[in-house]
């Protein structure tokens, strides 16, 4: 029997999970996720497929794992799941205290300063996570992204069929922006500081001549600010926030929002 069908056996009947092998094929899955040989997510043609098994090996895992006191130096911590180790040998490079937990990937040439990357998440080759960035449970970050400082890219673990944050290759994420709720922002996109994008956001292209709306969707080298729109409620009309797509990439934003070479040497 695979580990797969060991662990959907188990996600139906909770009492396996006692059991020596159901015990071995969550942890081997979640080795596997440690090293990035499988993921939560991946790309499909022009959509992305998400691995609900792998999310309920993730969910499975916690029961499994003992508290235990972490020390770093004269930091005390008391948690279940242990931190990514040994980045040398990934050529990571992780700026004190960058936190990343075991069980997400962190392909070689990232560089990760003070920030926090959960369990399941993907963090692919060359990308930065800036300072208080936060990427969480089973988010997907493509290659040559950067997240900027104290940016919050949404977790979810259940229900297992959601799918997480994916922000492609070659996205900028401006400070403090949000992210969350299963949004996908497409290859090359720019989010502007302090955008907030939910599953339920209207992300309005103002470029044309006439508004075209997305939801949970920023499309290819969209540049991207905050806006806002009047929405009627019963007590009056309000102002509520939105996302303003006002134009395409071009090289003067690439100027504004690469990424000196110089910070990406880890050597």
């Amino acid at each position: 029997m695979t580990d797969r069908e060991l662990i959907e056996q188990a996600w139906e009947n909770r009492e396996l999970v006692k059991e020596r092998q159901v015990i071995d094929a969550v942890n081997d899955t979640i080795a596997l996720l440690n090293r990035g040989e499988i993921r939560v997510c991946e790309k499909e043609g022009d959509d992305w497929r998400v691995n609900d098994w792998i999310k309920k090996a993730i969910l499975l895992y916690f029961p499994l794992c003992g508290m235990k006191k972490m020390e770093a130096g004269d930091l005390e911590f008391c948690d279940k799941i242990p931190t990514k180790k040994d980045y040398m040998e990934w050529g990571v490079r992780a700026v004190p205290p960058a936190v990343a937990r075991y069980g997400s990937f962190v392909a070689p040439g990232v560089i990760m300063m003070p920030s926090y990357i959960n369990i399941g998440a993907y963090v692919d080759s060359g990308t930065m996570v800036d300072t208080w960035a936060t990427v969480g449970s089973c988010a997907q970050i493509g290659k040559n992204v950067h997240l900027a400082g104290g940016v919050g890219i949404g977790g979810v673990l259940e229900p297992v069929g959601a799918k997480p944050v994916i922000i492609e290759d070659h996205c900028f994420i401006g400070s403090r922006c949000i992210v969350v709720e299963g949004t996908r922002v497409c290859e090359g996109a720019v989010l502007g500081a302090g955008t907030v994008i939910t599953g339920s956001t209207k992300i309005i292209d103002v470029s044309g001549s006439e508004p075209k709306e997305y939801r949970a969707y920023v499309p290819k080298n969209s540049v991207v600010i905050p806006g806002s729109i009047t929405k009627k409620f019963p007590a009056g009309e309000y102002n509520v926030n939105c996302a303003l797509i006002i134009g395409q990439r071009k090289e003067s934003t690439d100027k504004k929002t690469s990424l000196n070479d110089a910070l990406r040497i880890i050597e």
